[in-house]
This record gives structure tokens, C-alpha cells and sequence, in this order.
């Protein structure tokens, strides 16, 4: 598999490179900065640039694995900055697009294609201080299903995954105890790592999902599960 990783500089997007190259596929990473290609895919030319060259450096596309995004902008949603709204949704949600658009033509070239957009598990919760970006996750959803039924019959599948919270360098830097309370709410009772996430990515582009299109799958230790019970002690 010839693949495309946005985001490739950040925890996430480390962990999803390092996966799909020890399972002996060939990756190209892309970031703003720190990775082989270089590029703000807000910027559609040079989205379609940085796609062209990494179509050129691999021999064609398999895989697109849209990563890239805005994670820490925060602010209360009455006074939410126009500007910083609009910087979310141009990265999270269209960036994005540009980039799959891009590829379009390469995957559809290929005998066995994928895309995985990186949602959050806050798209489907909500996210107090985050209206821009939950809301630029949702919005993954849709485009990810759209595409499914659109480009399906080119051979692309579309899925898409929500992680939960995930132990990335920013993550674990928050204070212990937060962290702990913070795990406790998981019904694994632990935060999930990058790796968690990236071998269920390289299990969706890759041939164990060949009939998977169009799906959503979280990724969160199953987090906003009730863990209310009616049971008061014993078993049974």
C-alpha cells in the first residue's frame, strides 16, 4: 500500500506512519512543517501540489489518511472569535477536502483504494470551549459518508474514526490528577495511546476492510457509556 498521512509531525500522525511502515507499506508524511512534505492544506494549490508529489515520490496512492487538524483552540462559544472559527473549519473540515479531492484521480487509479478521515469522539459527545472544532469533526462525518456512496463505485472506501481521549505529547502533559479523573470516566479505565489509533487506521486502509465503506468507528475505551448500574452488590 502506497500511502498519503496528513498531521504526520504530531503524536497522532507519528504513530500512524511508524504503524503502516512496520507493516511494510510505503508512507509519505505531510505537516505543516517537520515532515517530508510541507504544505497548509488549507491552501488548495498547494494541497494539490503536495498531493502530486507524493504521488510522484510512491509510484501512485493507495491510501489517504487525513489526519491534519486543529486540536487547541479554546473559547466559550458567545464569544467565540470569528477568525478562529473560520481557521478551524478551513483545516479541520475543508483542508481535508482539498486534500482527498486532490488524490482523487490517483486513487481512483489504484486496484485497491482508502480513505480514513481522524475524527474525534467529540463530534458525536461535544466539547465545552470547542465549538469549532466539533463542529469541524462532525462535519468529517458527512463528507466521509458522501464520498463512501460517491466514489464507491471507483473502488474508494471511505470510513472514518473517532478517537477519545489519546495519550499525545499535549495530553500528557496535563496535570496527574486530571488525567486520572479523566480516566476513571473510561470504562477501560485508561487513556488510549496513539498506537491504539493507528493500527485500527492500517486495519481500514488495508485489505481486512475491503468491504467496509461509508463507517464510523470510535476509538475511546468507551467513553460516554453509562457505568450506572441497577445491580446493589453480589452476582447475579
Amino acid at each position: 500500500m502506497r500511502a498519503l498521512v496528513t498531521g504526520a509531525a504530531g503524536g497522532m500522525g507519528r504513530a500512524i506512519v511508524a504503524e503502516l511502515e512496520a507493516q511494510g507499506h510505503e508512507v509519505v508524511g505531510a505537516d505543516l512543517q517537520g515532515a517530508a512534505l510541507s504544505f497548509d492544506q488549507r491552501d488548495r494549490d498547494a494541497a494539490g501540489a503536495a498531493v502530486e508529489e507524493a504521488a510522484v515520490r510512491l509510484g501512485g496512492l493507495d491510501a489517504v489518511i487525513a489526519n491534519a487538524g486543529v486540536v487547541d483552540t479554546i473559547h466559550r462559544a458567545d464569544r467565540f472569535p470569528p477568525l478562529a472559527w473560520a481557521k478551524d473549519l478551513e483545516t479541520n473540515l475543508t483542508g481535508a477536502f482539498n486534500v482527498v479531492q486532490a488524490a482523487y484521480e490517483h486513487l481512483r487509479a489504484s486496484a485497491s483504494a482508502a480513505i480514513v478521515f481522524v475524527s474525534s469522539a467529540s463530534a458525536e459527545l461535544g466539547l465545552p470551549g470547542q465549538a469549532a472544532y466539533t463542529a469541524s469533526k462532525a462535519g468529517l462525518v458527512g463528507l466521509a459518508r458522501t464520498l463512501a456512496a460517491e466514489w464507491g463505485p471507483q473502488g474508494i472506501r471511505v470510513n472514518v474514526v473517532m478517537p477519545g481521549l489519546i495519550g499525545t505529547p499535549k495530553v500528557r502533559a496535563l496535570p496527574p490528577a486530571l488525567l486520572d479523573a479523566m480516566s476513571k470516566a473510561i470504562p477501560l479505565g485508561r487513556i488510549g495511546e496513539p498506537e491504539d489509533v493507528a493500527r485500527t487506521i492500517a486495519f481500514l486502509a488495508g485489505p481486512g476492510a475491503a468491504y467496509i465503506n461509508g463507517q464510523v468507528l470510535r476509538i475511546d475505551g468507551g467513553l460516554g457509556l453509562s457505568t450506572a448500574s441497577l445491580a446493589t452488590g453480589g452476582e447475579g
